[in-house]
């Protein structure tokens, strides 16, 4: 089980690493901060890119914090259940 958690740890961080590498953009985007680009404003590409981050590690922390507040429930009702002596099959 521990072994099978590194490996997805590991494909995890890998997967992110090579993200930044590969930012992707609507065709409109690209053109728009092209232009901008040439005219000497880095500023519109780092805030797009910045966006794109933004958008890619939302849906992560939002499963991070069901999963925590999953985990903190079973914990609680784990003890509840030890409590009282029973046992859930």
């Amino acid at each position: 089980m521990l072994k099978r958690i590194k490996r997805y740890l590991l494909t995890l961080t890998l997967l992110v690493l090579a993200a930044s590498q590969s930012f992707a953009q609507c065709a409109m985007c690209r053109g728009s901060v092209e232009s901008s680009v040439s005219a000497g404003d880095t500023s519109m590409a780092a805030n797009l890119n910045l966006g794109i981050l933004y958008l890619f590690f939302a849906p992560y922390v939002l499963a991070a914090v069901i999963a925590y507040i999953w985990y903190k429930a079973s914990k609680k009702n784990v003890k509840k259940t030890q409590a009282t002596g029973s046992f859930a099959g």
